[in-house]
């Protein structure tokens, strides 16, 4: 018996039951994005918004002359930074990383909640597709940290192939053109004619901050502001990079099998 059958065998399944039922879903203890209450902000602070490198945190000035804090989570890397910066607990570390989105608004801090992210408007042009999902990956200038993780996601742990979700090299058989990385300008054109290429419905998930908004170059000599404005989003996922559990709870919430946990920059349980 081969040595590699044999440890198989000895050691049992590796895949984790989550997230179909409890079990780890190997990122426990990562932080994720921070959380914010703007009501705990000091007069005139604007720390958290001068140490921010992609300018996700502005301050903007209210007729009490007190500064709002306004923070949109699809430019934030997760540096921390805030949290560390804050003199007054407004900003503080959580494990939120399953900030998957279908509306780009939803990534951006608000004081209410108008809807329920799990509530559908009639049936879903995505019902489908809802157990067989070919993805068309496309790097338009990533620094590899998201590629690393989406590499996780076809290891035993993950195993992304039980949710009938697969990667295809082609894009003439893909439904969801997966896109990383801050869009530069060499790689605009590539992307474009990628998309072009794959058959009607189709469909675009920008995966990682840079893919949302350009992340920390975005705006610079080289590109743009991510997708924005290149090609119509159907799903965003900032991260930077986003982890592999922050994937799969993406695409099945894409696929309406799981809700939306987001809505109005806050995570709704």
């Amino acid at each position: 018996m081969p040595f590699w059958t044999f440890f198989g065998l000895r050691t049992g399944k590796a895949t984790t039951a989550w997230p179909q039922q409890d079990g780890p879903t190997g990122q426990e203890g990562v932080l994720g994005m921070p959380r914010f209450a703007p009501d705990k902000c000091e007069p005139s602070c604007e720390e958290c918004a001068a140490v921010c490198p992609p300018g996700a945190i502005t301050v903007e000035p209210q007729k009490n002359g007190r500064g709002r804090v306004a923070v949109d989570y699809g430019r934030c890397v997760v540096c921390q930074l805030c949290v560390e910066a804050c003199p007054s607990g407004a900003a503080e570390s959580s494990f939120d990383w399953a900030f998957g989105v279908r509306d780009r608004d939803d990534l951006r801090l608000q004081d209410g909640l108008s809807r329920r992210p799990n509530e559908r408007d009639g049936a879903s042009p995505r019902a489908a597709f809802s157990r067989s999902l070919h993805i068309r990956h496309v790097d338009a200038g990533s620094c590899n940290g998201c590629e690393s993780e989406l590499q996780a996601l076809n290891n035993p742990f993950y195993n992304l192939h039980r949710f009938g979700i697969f990667f295809t090299p082609s894009p003439r058989f893909a439904d969801l053109l997966l896109v990383t990385g801050p869009v530069t300008y060499a790689m605009r054109e590539p992307l474009l004619r990628t998309y072009e290429a794959m058959p009607a419905p189709r469909w675009v998930m920008a995966v990682g901050t840079c893919a949302v908004s350009g992340g920390v170059t975005g705006g610079g000599y080289a590109c743009g502001h991510g997708l924005e404005g290149v090609l119509p989003v159907d799903l965003y996922l900032p991260g930077c990079p986003p982890n592999p559990a922050a994937m799969i709870q993406a695409f099945l919430m894409f696929l309406d099998r799981a809700p939306q946990r987001v809505e109005g920059g806050r995570l709704v349980e």
